[in-house]
């Protein structure tokens, strides 16, 4: 890791920066990160979503095909694009994306020969974090340079917990690369929460799967869980989160109340008045 960023105080006003990762893929984390903000947009929040994962679920789930991204997340981390002419508006009011181009795949090699190679997403997001509430990135399954970027640049870190076995164990080197960033590059970062995914109550794994995290994680774990949900699974192929292609189905009303934990954890109530 190189020496730690200077400037390690986001901007007064600034909006809160959550990665969501996990190095195993296909635990729900670009569903999670589409739909919860989708979700915070829904309720007034100005988001952006990051899509830093060189496959780009996140950019075609809100509807933007891969021939539709000239500009994006690897212009601005490894050109240096300014982020403001890599912005796109979703067609959902609140809500905008950095999309990924194919080119991010490339990504990893490219950042190591670079200045300030962990910084370059923090440095990049830093002129437009005054315009979002929350800026959620989406990271891809591994813990490589990208992740390390996303993570120099958050406040902290929400994981996806597929209730499947061995889920624990995964986690626990996340766990361990969280403590390393957070010594050296970015003391701020925290364990912000962990959503429980596919949970399937008719089955007794998840029920053993959630059983642990909560006894592990404490209250670092989310009271909501998110479903092993069909509607949650085809709302990608048509370009839209679950929250606008079946809103009433259980997958969409979980990360409705995802939304709300976040809120109340990010922004807790004032103290009441002494009587």
């Amino acid at each position: 890791m190189s020496q730690r960023n200077p400037d390690l105080a986001p901007p007064a006003g600034s909006a809160r920066v959550l990665a969501v990762a996990n190095q195993k893929g296909g635990v729900g984390k670009t569903t999670t990160a589409i739909n919860l903000a989708t979700a915070l947009a829904a309720v007034g929040q100005t988001v952006l979503l990051v899509d830093l994962d060189p496959q780009g679920n996140a950019s075609t789930g809100l509807g933007i095909s891969r021939t539709d991204r000239a500009r994006g997340v690897y212009r601005l981390i490894v050109e240096e694009m300014p982020a403001q002419d890599a912005l796109r508006a979703s067609f959902i009011p609140g809500l905008s994306l950095l999309p990924a181009e194919p080119d991010l795949a490339g990504a990893e090699i490219e950042l190591v020969a670079l200045d300030r190679r962990e910084f370059r997403l923090r440095d990049g997001l830093a002129p437009i974090r005054s315009r979002f509430d929350f800026i959620l990135i989406d990271c891809p399954p591994s813990l490589g340079l990208l992740t390390l970027n996303a993570l120099a640049a958050a406040d902290a870190v929400l994981v996806p917990l597929q209730c499947e076995f061995f889920a624990l164990e995964g986690i626990t080197q996340l766990v361990r690369t969280i403590d390393l960033v957070k010594r050296g590059l970015n003391p701020a970062l925290h364990l912000q929460g962990i959503v429980l995914t596919m949970f399937d109550r008719r089955n007794n794994l998840s029920e053993l799967v959630a059983s642990d995290a909560r006894g592990f994680f404490g209250d670092r774990v989310y009271d909501t869980v998110i479903p092993r949900n069909i509607r949650v699974s085809e709302a990608p192929s048509h370009g839209k989160p679950v929250l606008l292609y079946d809103f009433r189905s259980p997958g969409a009303q979980a990360y409705v109340r995802l939304a709300g934990e976040v809120l109340r954890r990010e922004r807790p109530a004032p103290p009441e008045a002494p009587r």
